[in-house]
């Protein structure tokens, strides 16, 4: 059989190992904390437009910045991505 079925058995074997219970090896992709104000900082924008600019309540951001709250999942991803190249997610966004 090619490499795609081999794939596809792997990962069906693999998926019913974790719905047993049994430990599966795997990647994690952990993205990297974001001082979330100092971003906003160095972008020189106000908490309200980078929340516009962004997609993130402005309610959300203050969270952030005062530490009530840290970003996870798809926000802390966006975040990582604004932090290394803003200029590219502009463009993404506009």
């Amino acid at each position: 059989m090619g490499k795609a079925f081999e794939s596809i058995k792997q990962g069906l074997t693999q998926a019913v190992d974790h719905a047993k219970g049994r430990k599966v090896a795997a990647k994690v992709y952990r993205p990297s904390e974001v001082d979330v104000a100092g971003l906003r900082k160095r972008l020189d924008l106000t908490q309200e437009q980078f929340a516009a600019r962004f997609g993130f309540s402005v309610a959300t951001l203050r969270h952030w910045e005062r530490g009530d709250r840290t970003p996870h999942g798809p926000a802390l991803v966006l975040l990582n991505l604004i932090e290394r190249d803003p200029k590219a997610v502009m463009r993404a966004l506009a």
